[in-house]
């Protein structure tokens, strides 16, 4: 079994090295299986010292131009060799346990996609609260948060990987997608959300916007889901770059 595990980063010099540090010590798990695995990054076009750092941490880089979250993970995933391509973002901090039970997952062959629940580091109970709205929903109805997707690569190619259309949410759009391919195969295929080993993931959006602009893009989602995701002016939390 061979993994790609792919590592999209705008301007990640604050949390890249850590997240690399991460996915190395979990990787061992893999490696006990005797998986073998390969980790890229696709420097989004990033204007701080991201690709240098990734290099020095031994990760393949890549680069994608247009920045767009969507297009920087079908980067990676051009560049991949591997059986399965694990998504991860940039400012997580995946664990062995995670790694372990996307494995286990993985080799019941039930799954053509794994997905887990996030935990935000450093929030208000709050943003605890609205995350836990998104947990909930994201176990009822199988949809894969964007900062840790597992999928099988030669059903991710199939469907065309991450649809370049949205510029937010194109994680729930490839999740829709994946579900209707896996419900089409013989024996039928699932899109899985791991539960008990969360993701623990960066809650600086929390910290970085107020609870107005918040409220102002979910209001804009609620009324127009589509329109809005498909407009990067009104997705500005992903792609203003604001950093810690």
């Amino acid at each position: 079994m061979q993994l790609s595990l792919i590592v999209p980063a705008f301007n990640e010099a604050g949390l890249l090295q850590d997240t690399l540090q991460h996915i190395q010590d979990a990787s061992a798990v893999l490696e006990a299986r005797e998986w073998e695995t390969e980790v890229i990054v696709c420097d989004n076009n990033s204007t701080d010292a991201t690709a240098e750092i990734a290099r020095t941490c031994g990760a393949q880089v890549v680069f994608e131009s247009e920045n767009q979250i969507a297009r920087a993970r079908n980067r990676g995933a051009e560049a991949a060799t591997g059986d399965w391509l694990w998504f991860i973002d940039a400012d997580s901090q995946p664990s062995r346990e995670l790694f372990a039970a996307a494995a286990n997952e993985m080799e019941r062959n039930r799954a053509v996609a794994i997905g887990t629940t996030l935990e935000f580091e450093n929030v208000d109970p709050v943003f605890r609260f609205v995350a836990g709205i998104w947990k909930a929903w994201s176990l009822l109805w199988s949809h894969m948060a964007g900062s840790f997707i597992v999928v099988e690569a030669s059903a991710f190619r199939e469907i065309g990987g991450f649809s370049h259309e949205f510029f937010a949410g194109e994680e729930l759009d490839l999740s829709i997608r994946l579900r209707r391919w896996g419900k089409a195969q013989s024996p039928r295929r699932t899109v899985k959300v791991l539960r008990g080993v969360p993701l623990l993931t960066s809650g600086r959006k929390a910290r970085l916007y107020t609870w107005g602009e918040s409220l102002r893009f979910l209001v804009r989602v609620l009324l127009s889901p589509f329109g809005t995701m498909k407009r990067r002016e009104a997705c500005f939390i992903w792609y203003d770059g604001r950093r810690e």
